[in-house]
């Protein structure tokens, strides 16, 4: 069995572009940044980030394109794809690596990361600080749930 399977988590480093193909389908493509955040062996909390193109088709590009910008945070939910062509003014053979997402859902406002995924419940996280800031901490409500409250 094989699986081409993504999911990601980030905030978008560029505008969203949309265009239309000639057939008239809109496609919006986008850079979304992740990271990750660990303890190397002398107990020092290392970063990386990583940058990932994405592709939408649709409806869904026409949303992205008008509700997304520099800095929010969206989840992507797709597939992996690696296209290539011949280079115009070189000759060369180009790649490029994409991820053609079937699925997108925005994050919180203001361009926070953290946050739930698909379907979490409200409480969020809350973002690290880019200039070594402390570890994500979650924020729970103060006051008790009533059960009664809940309306299901």
């Amino acid at each position: 069995m094989f699986l081409n399977k993504i999911i990601l988590i980030g905030n978008l480093t560029r505008d969203p572009e949309l265009r239309s193909l000639p057939s008239g389908v809109k496609v919006c493509s986008f850079s979304l940044a992740t990271n990750r955040v660990w303890k190397d062996k002398n107990g020092a909390r290392q970063e990386s980030a990583d940058y990932h193109n994405v592709v939408v088709f649709g409806r869904q590009a026409e949303t992205v394109a008008q509700y997304m910008k520099k800095g929010s945070s969206i989840l992507v939910e797709g597939r992996m794809q690696t296209r290539s062509w011949d280079d115009k003014t070189t000759g060369e053979k180009k790649y490029r690596t994409e991820v053609i997402a079937d699925r997108t859902q925005f994050g919180p406002k203001g361009g926070q990361s953290g946050g739930g995924g698909a379907g979490a419940a409200s409480t969020s996280a809350k973002a690290p600080a880019s200039e070594g800031g402390d570890v994500d901490t979650i924020e729970y409500p103060e006051e008790d749930i009533n059960p009664e409250d809940i309306p299901f």
